[in-house]
């Protein structure tokens, strides 16, 4: 059912930066709504992550339309719902929670987001073999965005070895056998961006709160391209170092819009004009500076 009035929410540790109410709450006035979009922090409500199920039932209980879910609640979300879209499934990782008639559905727009951020920034970009940083919630919804997109070969690196490994495995099952590898960040990083078309990165690395290179710059040459999901800062050191090195670079930025976008569709049943909302984010995240995001 369309109405006019919605409340919603984010649940994630760190949120306070996040631009994801301010975008989705910009794009609803724009469309004549009353939206109201509320931070669940868990790390100021002193809770642990695996609290995130109390939170989403007190918050279908208190009648909201539905939740977006952040770092580090994606995958620990999945038990305390009702029902997931394939897709969600498939990935094993939720970024969106609606509830309709008592129910709370579970949803992942972080690879539609990825794969439309990507097909609109890199249109050109080879995908032969393609070398991704970061196995969480977000890495697996970027994987499986790029296994989408016509990547032929995916390496997962992350410093978990296992959570590589299970996604990797979890991508093969779903895509072919053949498809994806897991590697650990050792010394055999350059050699695998050496031989890469291209390098996604999804992890934290290079918000506020964990400042940094997620890998050495000197690995970085013209010719790789380089994606980023960290959107605040827009540059990051990454893609600052990026860019010095002659790379093509995607920022998280786009990912970010049409993450909130397609919730904002599930959301409301309207549909968002994802134009406006790239210019909000540039300007928010530019006047913002450094601060911290979580995708």
């Amino acid at each position: 059912m369309v109405k006019d009035s919605y409340l919603v929410g984010l649940i994630g540790a760190g949120i306070g930066p996040s631009l994801s109410p301010v975008l989705h709450e910009r794009e609803a006035d724009r469309q004549g709504l009353r939206y109201l979009y509320r931070r669940i922090d868990i790390d100021e409500l002193g809770v642990a992550p695996d609290a995130v199920g109390e939170l989403v039932r007190a918050a279908r209980d208190l009648g909201f339309d539905g939740l977006n879910i952040t770092h580090p609640c994606k995958q620990l979300v999945i038990e305390h719902l009702d029902a997931l879209a394939p897709q969600a499934e498939a990935l094993g990782a939720v970024n969106t929670v609606v509830f309709d008639d008592g129910r709370a559905v579970g949803h992942n727009t972080d690879v539609t987001g990825f794969a439309a951020s990507f097909a609109r920034g890199l249109p050109d970009a080879p995908l032969e073999r393609v070398v991704q940083w970061g196995a969480g919630g977000a890495g697996a919804a970027v994987a499986h965005a790029m296994l989408t997109l016509g990547a032929g070969h995916l390496t997962v690196v992350d410093a978990l070895p296992d959570r590589a490994a299970e996604l990797a495995a979890g991508l093969n099952r779903h895509f072919g056998p053949g498809r994806a590898v897991a590697a650990a960040p050792d010394d055999r990083l350059p050699a695998l961006l050496g031989g890469a078309d291209g390098v996604v990165h999804a992890t934290p690395t290079g918000m506020a709160a964990h400042p940094g290179l997620p890998f050495a710059a000197d690995s970085l040459r013209p010719g790789l391209w380089v994606a980023e999901v960290v959107y605040r800062p827009l540059e990051t050191e990454l893609v600052r170092a990026a860019r010095e090195a002659g790379c093509a670079v995607l920022d998280g930025g786009g990912m970010a819009v049409f993450q909130a976008a397609d919730a904002f569709r599930l959301f409301t049943g309207r549909e968002p004009d994802s134009v406006r909302m790239l210019a909000d984010i540039e300007e928010l995240a530019g006047a913002a500076g450094a601060a911290p995001v979580p995708s």
